[in-house]
């Protein structure tokens, strides 16, 4: 296997995106994706956080200048962790989202990327994500899967750090193109298995995360650190968004009546509710 370390981003030919290795690492040593060429981005995507000020003659005369931080793609959640300009239901995302070691290496464009963790995709099972026709989850053992859109595919996605993002309504900029982060996200389809909408060859630089006076992150986890979310809730007075409930992250648009569990995983409704309720009250707090 060949890994190259390109000078730009317009030195970049093919090749499968590698930073801190936490997600590529591992769907290579299971052969879950092949390659003959890794390609260090390392040296060319944005690191780094920084805050966006506005420019105006008017908003700069008061005391509200900063609206928001702007995140390189390749800040590690260790690094995002300990930022404290950047809203706390973001930071709290980075601090539960996995160990010490892999905060210090994983990246936040590849925290955003993950894989599900279903146990057929990941063993290879061939499911609707690997181009197969039927959901193995749904006749088998789900319990850390779906609640809502699980109809075509059950598989639940895995990032903290994506609800987070979700719920402060960030924006993604791209080697192409920019975006609301809910864009980044598709669910499967029988035309398009893809859970993302980005382009082959297509790499996340930045994003840009709106300022959020109040904001929270609750997460509910088999173990009490470093598991993925059985549910995961981030909350702005404004927007609500959940993380394993659903195969791509869930902006919360109604209520949990929604929600159409699998036999399985009618626990997580429950779960979901009782967080949501106290995201809710904590970010409706004035104190």
């Amino acid at each position: 296997m060949e890994l190259l370390r390109p000078s730009s981003l317009d030195a970049i030919d093919g090749g499968v995106p590698i930073h801190g290795g936490t997600e590529v690492v591992p769907l290579l040593r299971d052969r879950i994706i092949e390659t003959d060429r890794l390609i260090d981005i390392r040296g060319v995507v944005p690191r780094g956080v920084s805050r966006r000020t506005v420019t105006t003659e008017q908003q700069l005369s008061s005391d509200n200048s900063y609206e928001g931080v702007t995140i390189g793609a390749g800040t590690t959640l260790a690094e995002l962790e300990a930022a404290t300009e950047i809203p706390d239901a973001l930071r709290e995302a980075c601090r539960l989202a996995a160990s010490p070691q892999l905060r210090n290496m994983g990246s936040l464009g590849g925290n955003l990327l993950q894989a599900t963790r279903c146990w057929y995709w990941r063993l290879k099972f061939p499911c609707r994500l690997h181009g197969g026709d039927r959901c193995h989850a749904r006749d088998g053992e789900h319990r850390e899967h779906a609640i809502f859109a699980n109809d075509f595919c059950a598989s639940a996605h895995p990032s903290d750090v994506a609800a987070a993002l979700l719920a402060l309504n960030a924006t993604v900029r791209t080697t192409a193109r920019e975006l609301p982060v809910a864009e980044l996200y598709r669910l499967p389809t029988e035309d398009d298995r893809e859970t993302t909408t980005l382009a082959s060859g297509e790499l996340i630089l930045e994003l840009d995360v709106p300022a959020a006076p109040r904001s929270v992150y609750l997460k509910a986890m088999d173990r009490k650190r470093w598991a993925f979310p059985l549910v995961g809730v981030a909350a702005t007075p404004e927007r609500v968004a959940l993380a394993g409930v659903a195969p791509i992250p869930w902006l919360l648009e109604s209520d949990l009546d929604a929600a159409t569990p699998l036999p399985g995983t009618a626990y997580k409704v429950e779960l979901a509710t009782a967080l949501v309720r106290r995201a809710r009250a904590a970010v409706a707090s004035t104190s």
